[in-house]
């Protein structure tokens, strides 16, 4: 549901891989340990091979507080993994006959501007134009309140269009809550009651079901931000994201529907290519995935301060997941070590130093920082010893130190290096460089 800084392509290395039969499950094992003894990782992850599952872990506590270890039946909030549910959901719809990828929305929100030309597939593949309101940086004001459907449809409708319906595709979460309700209304049922009938039912879940506030006698967690230490991040109220992203799940339940998903026992062949079907980045609830020369299909979630992501690779029939509750690293290197370690490639157990910083080390760095390279200004400030960064229109973010005058986010792969003498910040991330001079 949220963006985090710059976002980054999930996987993308190309060379020639082979799966591991028996791959070195002491090795990844040993991978997570080292990101649990220094407070960079909480959550689950499981890999299933042919439908079974191979690997599982789960690390880290649902309930700090209380300290109540996740286990492997622990359920998270998924965020936007839930659009791909909601996209079966929508498919299982048009080939009932209840709803037609071509029809129109205005009938069901004669409101929302440009009703008369978006279609329900457009919704599907983020080319409506909508905007997306968790862009709005009055979000974070009211996103814990619960809303009516009569108010979220107001709050979509005032935002209006970014650019005419299908003339490109940009991701908006208003898209998903549309379409939460477009199913609703067909079916005069709860997306909760048609979450469960036709996939968590079927399927055998007892863990996957829309979520409410979260119950920790259920096994549900609490997620986290770390800052110095883990502190509890406030929850999003459910009736806000739908079926954006108000599913909650367990990494073992997401490579099962996954496994499901693509091997034909949740939709017909043409709707699971309809699905798969890539136009500007986007397909119909899926992603491509790049490992090496493969490619996978899947999403990714973040809600709060949970975040996920499934995929499923056709070359060895493997489905991955992961779930987590807090995370002060950057998760797609844990992809890419699971998936390293299944398909046989060489992956470094991380190690992490610190460097201490006192709270008046960090003055020389506070400031308003542009660039000419990129039109984006990012605010430095501190709050203590940590300093805080903050790029236009997004969220901010503590930063780590490791080294004089360098500091990383590792949860985006951003590295800033200052040279205070000069007045200048240097941006790393993805291979690319930024330089940005203190106004």
């Amino acid at each position: 549901m949220k963006r985090i800084f710059f976002a980054t392509v999930f996987i993308g290395i190309m060379s020639q891989i082979g799966f591991a039969q028996h791959f070195d499950k002491t090795k990844l094992d040993n991978y997570f340990n080292a990101l649990e003894t220094n407070n960079r990782f909480m959550g689950s992850v499981a890999v299933s091979q042919n439908g079974k599952i191979i690997y599982s872990k789960s690390l880290g506590y649902s309930d700090l507080e209380n300290k109540v270890k996740a286990d492997e039946v622990t359920k998270y909030r998924i965020g936007s993994i839930s659009k791909t549910f909601t996209s079966v959901l929508v498919l299982n719809a048009v080939e009932d006959g209840k709803l037609d990828l071509n029809q129109t929305i205005e009938k069901y929100f004669p409101t929302i501007k440009n009703a008369r030309k978006i279609s329900i597939k457009q919704l599907l593949n983020h080319r409506s134009g909508i905007h997306n309101f968790t862009d709005d940086e009055s979000y974070l004001t009211w996103n814990t309140q619960p809303m009516t459907e009569s108010e979220m449809v107001a709050i979509i409708a005032k935002a209006g269009s970014d650019f005419e319906p299908d003339s490109k595709a940009q991701y908006s979460n208003s898209n998903f809550v549309l379409l939460t309700y477009i199913l609703e209304k067909s079916y005069k049922r709860t997306y909760a009651d048609l979450l469960k009938e036709y996939i968590s039912q079927p399927l055998g879940f007892k863990n996957t079901y829309f979520g409410d506030k979260i119950n920790l006698a259920e096994n549900e967690c609490k997620s986290y931000k770390f800052i110095e230490t883990w502190e509890v991040e406030p929850e999003t109220d459910m009736s806000i994201p739908l079926g954006a992203g108000g599913i909650v799940s367990t990494p073992n339940d997401l490579v099962k529907f996954s496994d499901a998903l693509f091997g034909g026992e949740l939709l017909k062949a043409e709707s699971l290519e309809r699905m798969k079907t890539i136009r500007d980045q986007y397909g119909i609830g899926l992603f491509q995935i790049p490992f090496y020369d493969k490619i996978g299909y899947g999403h990714t979630g973040g809600i709060d301060g949970f975040s996920s992501v499934f995929s499923h690779f056709p070359d060895g029939n493997i489905s991955y997941a992961l779930t987590s509750n807090g995370t002060n690293f950057n998760n797609n290197n844990i992809s890419i070590a699971v998936l390293s370690a299944i398909y046989n490639k060489p992956f470094d157990i991380p190690e992490f130093s610190t460097y201490d910083v006192s709270s008046e080390d960090l003055e020389k760095y506070l400031g308003i920082y542009s660039s000419q390279q990129i039109a984006l200004k990012i605010t430095i400030s501190k709050d203590n010893k940590t300093l805080i960064a903050q790029a236009t229109g997004q969220p901010s973010f503590h930063l780590e130190a490791t080294n004089k005058d360098q500091f990383k986010f590792d949860q985006a792969g951003v590295v800033l290096e200052f040279n205070p003498s000069e007045k200048t910040m240097l941006l790393k991330q993805g291979g690319g460089q930024f330089t940005f001079t203190k106004e």
